[in-house]
């Protein structure tokens, strides 16, 4: 396995990267996280009928799932520069246009456009961080994961005071600006990258090797499906995304139900829940690189993920806010598989096939799980099957951290088994 490149200065010759980066990322949440809490502002316009509702919640999963798929493609295509401007100018136009929408269906094609440029963009992410900041994966996954965290829970909290003091299509519409500005720095390193081939180009008097490297080979993404290390990552994923958009879908109803809370209180506590996710996306990208913590960090994730679902099981009623917590530990396996895409690949076109195949398949997964978890509840009345299910498939993390904990490269993994990259 390659050593890492020496460490330089986090601004030298990448500001626009670093600016570029942040911007995305915030975009990438913000843009997700807006709509929800404006559900009772929309539903004195026009009728929101529940199945919208509904597929408004499972939609993000499911789109992350499908454009995961598509990103490798489309990347070979226009490239990472170009690919992130497109993301971010179709995030704008799904904004506009759903703060605009006269009527719930119309409400729903323009989330489905912004989740699905979410869906592309959450592919970009570590292979941006790969190509202009090889020297600090860890310290960039920590900067975009810290920014994806404060951007989920900052838009609900001034959501509806801005509907208030304005309204609903306001504040909505306000978050396409840092789409917006979004654009600026990945346009201008578009327009950099695009100068910068042509020079070599010319320089060139026949094809050089670094073609190659630069765009992701189309058989790179079906190599995914025949490596344990790969697989290891997508699991680990599926988990984190599991607890984390199941949480979201039912976690006030089950406390309501089985630890005897106020609605008021359930909604507070899924407040902690989601925000036990910032302090995990500060340090443990760090704790991976420079600690080599990534054994720890798994059985972090599995052991208080268990505990508080055990405490949810058969002690729901004393301290839920500490099971509550706990199980809020489990995802931090999400900012612990973003670095991993990074450290785990040698080359550009391992860590754009490892974040599709990585992203796409972990969001169909958990896409399965809110709908699934709610049948589950219907048909037996009760929250023990759907906790003892949970329990299990935080429990897959173990074997899949065994395998992801070990230092080498997908490209390692398929020399080794297969041959040549």
């Amino acid at each position: 396995m390659k050593s890492s490149p020496p460490a330089r200065p986090l601004w030298q010759g990448r500001t626009l990267a670093l600016l570029g980066i942040v911007l995305f990322a915030f975009s990438l949440r913000s843009a997700v996280a807006s709509l929800s809490p404006l559900f009772d502002h929309i539903a004195a316009d026009f009728e929101l009928p529940a199945a919208v509702v509904g597929l408004i919640g499972t939609a993000p999963p499911v789109c992350f799932a499908i454009f995961g798929l598509l990103t490798p493609a489309l990347e070979r295509r226009f490239g990472l520069e170009r690919l992130a401007v497109a993301a971010m100018t179709v995030v704008t136009v799904g904004l506009v246009a759903r703060s605009l929408a006269p009527n719930s269906g119309l409400l729903l094609a323009g989330t489905a456009l912004v989740f699905a440029a979410v869906g592309t963009g959450n592919i970009l992410l570590p292979p941006l961080v790969k190509r202009y900041f090889p020297d600090r994966i860890g310290l960039m996954t920590t900067v975009f994961s810290t920014t994806m965290s404060v951007a989920t829970f900052v838009p609900p909290l001034i959501a509806v005071p801005v509907a208030d003091a304005a309204d609903w299509h306001f504040s909505l519409g306000l978050w396409a600006v840092f789409a917006l500005v979004a654009m600026v720095p990945w346009i201008g390193l578009a327009v950099r990258r695009a100068a910068d081939a042509r020079a070599d180009r010319a320089a060139r008097t026949s094809p050089g090797a670094d073609d190659e490297v630069e765009q992701a080979s189309p058989r790179a993404f079906g190599r995914m499906w025949r490596l344990p290390l790969a697989w290891a990552l997508l699991i680990s994923f599926a988990v984190s995304s599991t607890v984390a958009y199941t949480s979201f879908a039912w976690m006030p109803k089950m406390l309501v139900d089985i630890a005897g809370v106020a609605p008021v209180t359930a909604g507070a506590l899924l407040s902690l829940f989601g925000f036990m996710g910032l302090p995990a996306s500060l340090v443990v990208p760090l704790l991976v690189t420079r600690r080599n913590a990534t054994r720890l960090l798994f059985g972090i994730a599995v052991t208080t993920g268990l505990v508080g679902l055990a405490g949810l099981l058969f002690v729901p009623t004393v301290a839920p806010w500490l099971w509550v917590g706990l199980v809020g530990l489990a995802p931090l396996l999400f900012p612990l598989v973003l670095v991993l895409l990074g450290l785990r690949t040698r080359t550009h076109e391992g860590a754009v096939a490892l974040s599709g195949f990585v992203q796409s398949g972990g969001y169909a997964i958990a896409a399965l799980f809110p709908v699934g978890i709610g049948l589950l509840h219907d048909a037996t009345d009760s929250w023990t099957a759907p906790l003892i299910i949970l329990a299990i498939v935080v429990a897959a993390a173990i074997p899949a951290g065994v395998v992801a904990a070990r230092p080498h490269t997908i490209e390692d993994d398929w020399e080794r088994r297969h041959g040549a990259w």
